[in-house]
């Protein structure tokens, strides 16, 4: 037998599964959050604000729209006042938004048939509900803390409308009572309802924004990489979507969350309590509020948070290959 026909006998040797690099896509996910919260914080205390406003016995609310809570807001607490919050927030997002990234592409290499071939939708699927599960470690906290500091205002306009003060709050305050009087446990209030909202979200977000950054251009350098713009607007379309998709599970865990309510406001036992009272009371629309305003908070939140991360920033400071 001639030697080319024994060379042609033999399978040709299997490529190397890629090799998944951990840490700088933790060091990528945390420069996206940071960058992304900073732009898009204003937008989200007012969401919180609107999502926490309960209509009264007559129909009347603090706040008609999110032009007027928008105004009001600034009116009242002036241009910092938009940031309240925002330190807990900016300081939580970078291990927050560096575990969802980077859990996803974590568990989209765990679920690969293999090399070159397609991740099935299902797989897709399963790989952000990982991620989505995973985050609630840090979101959880985070949020709660972040929605006391965002609807201050709001419950201490409604005290002084009824002739009434509330004492001022601060992050490090806050935590350290929920510490003194719960324990850790008392950062992790509303951790079903995050859940809910987390992992669904991550479900319809990563599988749609993979789908929709593939059909764009790919750099001309042969990465077979979609262009940056793309990749800004497939986040920008996966999470708005994401977002209204979810947005009743998030104004229920932000209405969980809340500790100081304005005087005559429910309170609220667990998320079916939540979802009972909130459809006997207000209907089926109050669990969309703040939905316009949340899809306009998440769309360049993740276009912003996915462009930044796959520019591979910490790839080239760490010296790490893409």
């Amino acid at each position: 037998m001639k030697a080319t026909e024994l060379n042609s006998s033999v399978d040709p040797p299997k490529q190397p599964p890629a090799k998944f690099s951990l840490v700088p896509k933790i060091v990528n996910g945390g420069i996206a959050g940071i960058i992304g919260v900073t732009v898009v914080f204003p937008l989200d205390l007012v969401k919180t604000r609107l999502q926490n406003q309960q209509t009264g016995p007559n129909g009347e609310r603090m706040y008609s729209s999110m032009l007027d809570c928008f105004r009001k807001t600034y009116k009242a607490e002036g241009y910092f006042g938009m940031y309240r919050g925002s330190g807990v927030n900016i300081l939580l997002i970078t291990p927050e938004k560096a575990i969802k990234l980077a859990a996803n592409d974590f568990f989209r290499h765990q679920l690969s048939p293999g090399p070159g071939k397609a991740l099935p939708l299902e797989r897709e699927m399963m790989a952000g509900a990982g991620a989505g599960f995973c985050q609630i470690v840090i979101t959880t906290p985070m949020e709660l803390l972040k929605i006391q500091m965002q609807d201050a205002g709001r419950v201490a306009a409604a005290a002084k409308a009824a002739g009434k003060t509330v004492p001022k709050i601060s992050a490090t305050s806050l935590t350290l009572e929920l510490l003194k009087t719960k324990g850790i446990l008392g950062l992790y209030r509303g951790t079903t309802a995050t859940m809910l909202r987390d992992v669904s979200f991550s479900v319809v977000y990563f599988p749609l924004f993979a789908r929709l950054n593939a059909l764009g251009p790919r750099k001309s350098d042969g990465s077979g990489e979609a262009v940056f713009w793309c990749s800004f607007l497939s986040g920008c379309v996966a999470g708005s979507t994401a977002a209204l998709f979810v947005n009743p599970f998030d104004v229920v865990k932000t209405r969980l969350q809340v500790i100081n309510k304005a005087a005559g406001e429910r309170t609220y036992s667990g998320v079916g309590d939540a979802i009972t009272q909130t459809l006997k009371h207000e209907g089926v629309t109050a669990f969309f509020k703040g939905g316009a305003c949340r899809m306009i908070v998440i769309a360049p939140l993740f276009g912003i948070a996915q462009t930044v991360y796959y520019l591979g920033v910490a790839e080239k400071l760490l010296g790490y290959s893409k």
